[in-house]
């Protein structure tokens, strides 16, 4: 079987969660400890961060990037990362902006700071952060509803990768509660869609002993 290497919260891993099902690919997961630096692991991935996919002949890709990249390549019957050359440019533009500069504005600030760190074992949250993670999310919901208003997807016309990173990062920040959707009706609206597809179902379907997500978490209809 392939196995997927994860954190239930890791914006990268669910990003590779989801792509896996939207290209109906089974696969098992296997949440790592990355405090552990299991020897085993760091054989896989020496950078020892999550996720790393097997594949079933053993062939191990670190990085979501990477993976997502070679599950293109590999499996292109249901392709992600668009058609013609402007179409992967900008998808791989789009997905750069959330994987970079949304998750180092946002996501670090937030679930970085009040679950990674905590299961990482690097100590508590630090204020700074959560208020600059506070102050930027409005930004990036405002663009997010942009591009849902004057697309069909995010990144054109056709469902992409871009999607799927952006989903990726909002359901993390959504489990934790630290989504305001009223910002931003269109956002809401497309991650409404995006929530329906059959390839959201186990990231809906998490629970992390803890942490309770808010109850429209897994509300197709919020």
């Amino acid at each position: 079987m392939r196995i997927l290497h994860h954190m239930p919260l890791s914006p990268f891993s669910r990003k590779v969660r989801l792509v896996l099902g939207e290209k109906r690919l089974p696969f098992e997961l296997r949440t790592e400890k990355l405090s552990e630096r299991r020897p085993e692991y760091l054989a896989l991935n020496p950078a020892n961060t999550v996720p790393v996919l097997v594949e079933e002949n053993g062939l191990a890709i670190p990085d979501s990037g990477v993976i997502c990249e070679y599950l293109e390549e590999a499996y292109p019957d249901t392709p992600l990362l668009g058609r013609t050359l402007g179409e992967r440019v900008e998808i791989r533009r789009l997905v750069a902006w959330f994987d970079g500069k949304f998750n180092l504005e946002v996501t670090r600030n937030l679930v970085g700071e009040k679950i990674t760190k905590r299961m990482v074992g690097r100590g508590n949250p630090d204020a700074g952060a959560l208020r600059a993670g506070y102050a930027n999310v409005a930004g990036h919901l405002d663009y997010i509803g942009w591009l849902a208003e004057t697309r069909k997807w995010l990144a054109g016309a056709n469902l992409s990768l871009a999607d799927f990173a952006a989903a990726a990062h909002l359901s993390s920040l959504d489990y934790i509660g630290d989504i305001d959707w009223s910002l931003s009706p269109p956002t809401r609206d497309w991650y409404a869609r995006m929530k329906s597809r059959p390839s959201f179902r186990g990231i809906l379907n998490d629970r992390i002993t803890g942490i309770t997500p808010p109850a429209h978490y897994a509300d197709l209809d919020f």
